[in-house]
């Protein structure tokens, strides 16, 4: 499954200005399959342990409070090459910098607020994948 599968969140800034469906279309035009998703709102704890590769950064702190001030969508996707198509699906994470046409252009509201998370490696989809779902529910 290696380089066939990312891990995407819609962040609690999508999902609170309604984007979450619009969201979900583009990653289905794109050509990905959806292989798992659910509805949830993270709490402090967990989004510090999903984002603990950050801990030492100076917006560790901001970026967990945030995570966890609403709901989010987590989902795994499926398609060829998933990593890097979805990060060029997604755009630059400043949103004034992404290509037109990208998510984070259309939906994201700051550098902070970026609508999607999307994994930056193949062993990251893998490890953040498995934070949020196990092997039984994928499809």
């Amino acid at each position: 499954m290696t380089g066939n599968i990312t891990f995407t969140m819609i962040k609690p800034d999508a999902i609170e200005a309604n984007n979450a469906g619009p969201i979900l279309a583009m990653i289905n035009k794109a050509g990905f399959r959806i292989v798992a998703m659910k509805y949830m709102k993270l709490s402090k704890d967990q989004a510090g342990e999903f984002y603990a590769v950050h801990k030492e950064r100076p917006f560790y702190g901001e970026l967990t409070e945030y995570m966890s001030s609403g709901p989010i969508i987590a989902a795994v996707l499926e398609k060829e090459n998933a990593v890097a198509d979805y990060r060029k699906l997604i755009g630059a994470t400043d949103p004034s910098k992404a290509e037109e046409g990208t998510i984070r252009r259309l939906f994201a509201k700051s550098i902070a607020a970026n609508a999607v998370h999307g994994s930056d490696s193949d062993e990251n989809a893998e490890i953040e994948s498995s934070f949020f779902f196990s092997r039984l529910e994928r499809f």
